[in-house]
């Protein structure tokens, strides 16, 4: 395997971490239903506290899988899945090519 390939592997074990928790999978399952939702909302779908599900938010949002508004007081989140959408269209283009 050559070294973009490795290099390509590696810049997706951030997102595949991110992606590896059931409670942020929980949460991106959810923000696909919905336009945007805030925390509160978000915890009202989950066994999770609060603060719990700010955690797994400020995770996602890290790694650019929801991006967040703020109005007045409140923050609305919701999916942002472009930037995850396309490194793994390049992982999986490095695979077919180099690895098949």
């Amino acid at each position: 395997m050559g070294e973009q390939a490795i290099e390509v592997f590696r810049s997706c074990i951030p997102l595949f971490t991110a992606l590896s928790d059931p409670a942020r999978q929980d949460i991106i399952l959810l923000l696909a239903e919905h336009e945007r939702l805030s925390v509160n909302e978000i915890t009202e779908h989950s066994s999770l506290s609060r603060p719990a599900i700010s955690h797994h938010l400020k995770i996602l949002r890290e790694h650019n899988l929801v991006g967040m508004e703020q109005k007045g007081t409140q923050r609305y989140y919701s999916l942002s899945l472009d930037h995850s959408v396309e490194l793994l269209k390049k992982l999986i283009h490095t695979v077919e090519n180099e690895c098949l």
